[in-house]
């Protein structure tokens, strides 16, 4: 009974933030209920845009002045995603920490992501498990993730690869707050 009861209070807290709390056009409200309820670590100065969706409680740790964009789905049932400063994520952007196995009786698999400081990732790019994106790289829209991006790179494609080196003039802070947003 106490499995249960523990299981209905952790889907009820999910399915409020996914569909009630990520439609509030509030990002004090929000913020709060992200930072206290789903107890996810989120810089000053940082924001989570509206119809976010997360996968679980926990497991997210924003820095300062970084920004995740709308429609974005956020998977933290792996080892978590962690991003740092002044990273800036897209609309519709997905960062996948868990996966199944295909030979292994779709055995389940969880993993991590690290987006490091002044990273850029393109709408409706997506992150697959086990990635760190380092310092200054920049995911291009659509893009698929599979291996580990390394600093100042510029990825695109499907799996990405590399197609240039981003200038290191990283002197910008973040801020992107709109009203109703």
């Amino acid at each position: 009974m106490r499995k249960i009861n523990k299981t209905f209070w952790g889907e009820l807290r999910l399915y409020l933030c996914n569909y009630w709390i990520s439609c509030i056009p509030s990002h004090t409200i929000r913020l709060w209920y992200y930072r206290k309820i789903m107890k996810f670590k989120i810089g000053k100065g940082s924001s989570i845009l509206m119809r976010c969706t997360f996968d679980a409680a926990k497991g997210l740790e924003m820095g300062e002045n970084s920004v995740i964009n709308a429609n974005c789905r956020i998977d933290t049932r792996g080892a978590g995603v962690k991003i740092g400063n002044n990273a800036s994520i897209s609309a519709d952007v997905f960062l996948l920490t868990s996966d199944h196995d295909m030979n292994n009786n779709f055995e389940g698999r969880r993993g991590f992501i690290h987006i490091a400081d002044y990273v850029w990732i393109g709408t409706r790019a997506t992150i697959l498990p086990n990635i760190k994106i380092r310092k200054g790289a920049v995911i291009a829209a659509g893009a698929v993730v599979t291996e580990d991006v390394e600093e100042r790179q510029v990825v695109a494609g499907i799996p990405a690869k590399c197609i240039k080196i981003r200038a290191d003039s990283f002197n910008y802070t973040i801020s992107y707050r709109r009203l109703f947003q």
